[in-house]
C-alpha cells in the first residue's frame, strides 16, 4: 500500500497499540492532523492547552499504564514548549515517543520561520533521538524509537520528521507491535559476589526505585526481604510499588523522607540497592553516607553503577532476572537485634511525628484551621485500590509521599528527578484518560499557577479530576529554605496573588470550592466524582514545613526535626 509520511506515522502508532495521544497543531504538522483526522475512530487525540501539557500528559499516561505515552508538536515553539516535559520524563525513566514536524529538509539551517534544531536541544534529554532526512527511513525509526523507549532502562524518544517526509509517498507495510529487548541478568560471578556479601550481612537493607515497576521484580523483592530478614524503603519514584502497609516498609528515605528509613540505611552493613539512583536527595554528604555498608548495586542502566557513591559490587542487569538467580544462592535467616532496632527507630518516628505534626492519626481535627496532615488523613479514609494521586512539586509533593498510603502499583505519580513545577495538571488528566480511575491531584497555589490552563483541558473533555490546591500564598518549599538557612530573608517568595481559584474554577466551566478546615474539606470531597474537575482551595498557614529535613549537603546526623 502506497501512503504518505503522515499516513505511515500515524499507521504505525496504531500498530504499536497506541490509542491516544496528546498534543497541539501547527504548521509543520498538518499533514499528521490529516491522517490523525482519517483515523479517529483507531486512535484519539486530546488536545492539551499547551504543549507542555501535552507532554506532562504523555508521561502521566505511561506511569499510570505501563504503556508508551505519546506527544506530537509543530516546529519551533510547539516543538520547545515539549523540552520541559520530556525532561522530566527522561530524570524519571518514563517511556514517551514525542512526535514533532519541521519545516521541509530544503530549508533546514537557514533560519526559516519557526525553525528550530530539536535534535539538537534535546540531545540531553532524551534516551536517543532521530531527525529524519528521507521517507526511506521513517517506517524503521519509529518502530525502532518504541522498542528503545520501553527497553532496558526506559525513557523518552524523540522523532523530528521534517514537512515534506510527511508528504513523501512510501509503501507501507503492516508489522506486529515491536517487543522490548529481550531481559538479562547480571553476570553469575557477580551474583555470587553480591551473595556472599548479603549472606553475611547482620544488618542488610534493601533500597529500592522505579527501576522494580517496568522489570516487575516486586515479588522477588519482597522474597529477598522475607529470606535475609530486611527493612525496605524507597526513593520518590518507588512509592506505590509494593503496599505501604507492608510490615518491613519504611517509607520513602532521604532528605524529605521518613526518620526511621533513613537513619536505618545508614545504620545498615550492606545496603541493596535495587533499580535506583544514589542522587543527592538520598544520600546529601557522600562521604558521610552509610559509612559502615557495603553497597550492591542492581541496574539495568551500567551508568548508574558506582556513578555516586562507590558500590562493592555492581550488577548491571535486569532487577526481576538477577534477583531469580541471587535467590537460590541466599539462605534464610533472621536478623533479630537488627529489626529490633528498626522498630524502635519507628517508634521514635512515631513520637516525632506527634510532636511535629500535633493531631497527627488522632482524627481529632481543629475546627479552627485546615493543616495538611489532616487532608492526607482523610484522604487516606476516602482512596482505595482504584485512585490515582498525582502531584505537583513543593511541600504538597513531600507531605503526600510521606503521608499518602497506597495499596497497589502505579497509584502514585510525581516528578522526581527533574522536579517540574506544573507537571501535575497534565499528569493527572493522561493518568485518568489512561486508566479512568479516580484521579486526584495534590497541588499547590505556587504550582497550580504554572499550568493551571489545562483546566480548560480537563472540562472539555470531561474528566473528573480532585484537585486539591494547598493554598499558603507562598512558596512554601523555597520559604521553608528561606527560614531554616537564609534568615528569613523571603526573598520573592510570597505569592500574595488575588487569584480567586474559586471564580476561576468556574469560569473555566469546573467547580470551585475554598475550604478552612477539615469538616469543610470532608464535605467538599462529596461532590467529587460529578462529570467535572472539582478545584478544592484549602487555606493552609504558610509556615507549616516539611519535616523531618536533611540540611542540605549535610548527613543524617544533621537530620531536623524542628524549625525556628
Amino acid at each position: 500500500m502506497k501512503v504518505t509520511g503522515a499516513e505511515l506515522t500515524i499507521r504505525i502508532l496504531i500498530e504499536q497499540n497506541i490509542d491516544t495521544v496528546f498534543g497541539y497543531p501547527g504548521g509543520q504538522v498538518l499533514d499528521l492532523y490529516e491522517s490523525l483526522y482519517k483515523h479517529r475512530k483507531e486512535i484519539r487525540h486530546i488536545l492539551t492547552a499547551h504543549e507542555q501539557g501535552a507532554a506532562h500528559a504523555a508521561d502521566g499516561y505511561a506511569r499510570a499504564t505501563g504503556k508508551i505515552g505519546v506527544c506530537m508538536a509543530t516546529s519551533g515553539p510547539g516543538a520547545t514548549n515539549l523540552v520541559t516535559g520530556i525532561a522530566a520524563a527522561y530524570m524519571d525513566s518514563v517511556p514517551l515517543v514525542a512526535i514533532t514536524g519541521n519545516v521541509p529538509t530544503s530549508q533546514i539551517g537557514t533560519d526559516s520561520f519557526q525553525e528550530v534544531d530539536i535534535t539538537g536541544i534535546t540531545m540531553p534529554i532524551t534516551k536517543h533521538n532521530f531527525f529524519i532526512h528521507s521517507i526511506n527511513e521513517l517506517a524503521d525509526t519509529l518502530r525502532k524509537a518504541f522498542v528503545l523507549a520501553k527497553s532496558g532502562r526506559p525513557g523518552p524518544i524523540l522523532v523530528d520528521i521534517p514537512k515534506d517526509v510527511q508528504e513523501a509517498t512510501c509503501q507501507y507495510e503492516q508489522a506486529p507491535q515491536v517487543e522490548k529487548e529481550e531481559p538479562f541478568a547480571a553476570k553469575d560471578i557477580r551474583i555470587e559476589e553480591a551473595a556472599e556479601v548479603i549472606t553475611s550481612a547482620k544488618r542488610p537493607f534493601i533500597y529500592f526505585g522505579g527501576g522494580i515497576l517496568p522489570s516487575g521484580a516486586s515479588g522477588e523483592m519482597l522474597e529477598l526481604a522475607e529470606k535475609i530478614d530486611a527493612p525496605i524503603a524507597c526513593s520518590m519514584m518507588g512509592l506505590s510499588c509494593i503496599p505501604t502497609s507492608n510490615k518491613r516498609f519504611l517509607g520513602m528515605q532521604g532528605m524529605h523522607g521518613h526518620y526511621a528509613a533513613t537513619q536505618s540505611m545508614n545504620k545498615a552493613d550492606v545496603i541493596i540497592a535495587l533499580g535506583v539512583r544514589f542522587n543527592d536527595r538520598s544520600t546529601n554528604d557522600r562521604l558521610k553516607f552509610a559509612p559502615n555498608a557495603k553497597i550492591i548495586h542492581i541496574d539495568i542502566d551500567g551508568s548508574e553503577l558506582s556513578k555516586t557513591v562507590n558500590d562493592y559490587v555492581s550488577l548491571r542487569g535486569d532487577l526481576k532476572q538477577t534477583l531469580l538467580s541471587l535467590l537460590p544462592m541466599i539462605d534464610s535467616r533472621t536478623n533479630e537485634p537488627w529489626m529490633k532496632s528498626v522498630l524502635k527507630l519507628k517508634e521514635e518516628e512515631e513520637k516525632m511525628n506527634s510532636e511535629m505534626y500535633p493531631g497527627f492519626k488522632t482524627a481529632e481535627y481543629n475546627d479552627i484551621k485546615l493543616t495538611p496532615v489532616e487532608v492526607f488523613d482523610i484522604l487516606n479514609q476516602k482512596m482505595d485500590e482504584n485512585t490515582i494521586v498525582a502531584t505537583d512539586v513543593g511541600q504538597h509533593q513531600l507531605w503526600a509521599a510521606q503521608f499518602l498510603k497506597f495499596t497497589v502499583q502505579r497509584q502514585f505519580i510525581s516528578n522526581g528527578g527533574l522536579g517540574a513545577m506544573g507537571y501535575g495538571m497534565g499528569a493527572a488528566i493522561g493518568a485518568y484518560l489512561g486508566t479512568g480511575k479516580k484521579t486526584i491531584l495534590i497541588t499547590g497555589d505556587g504550582s497550580f499557577g504554572m499550568n493551571l490552563n489545562e483546566l480548560a483541558t480537563a472540562v472539555t473533555y470531561k474528566i473528573p479530576l480532585i484537585i486539591i490546591i494547598l493554598n499558603n500564598k507562598t512558596l512554601g518549599m523555597v520559604r521553608q529554605y528561606q527560614t531554616m538557612f537564609y534568615k528569613k530573608h523571603y526573598s520573592a517568595t510570597d505569592i500574595n496573588r488575588k487569584t480567586d481559584f474559586v471564580a476561576l474554577a468556574k469560569a473555566f466551566g469546573a467547580l470551585g470550592v475554598k475550604v478552612k478546615n477539615a469538616s469543610e474539606f470532608e464535605n467538599a470531597l462529596n461532590f467529587a466524582g460529578i462529570g467535572t474537575p472539582i478545584v478544592i482551595d484549602c487555606e493552609v498557614d504558610k509556615d507549616e514545613p516539611v519535616l523531618p529535613m536533611l540540611k542540605p549537603g549535610g548527613s543524617t546526623e544533621d537530620i531536623l526535626i524542628g524549625i525556628k
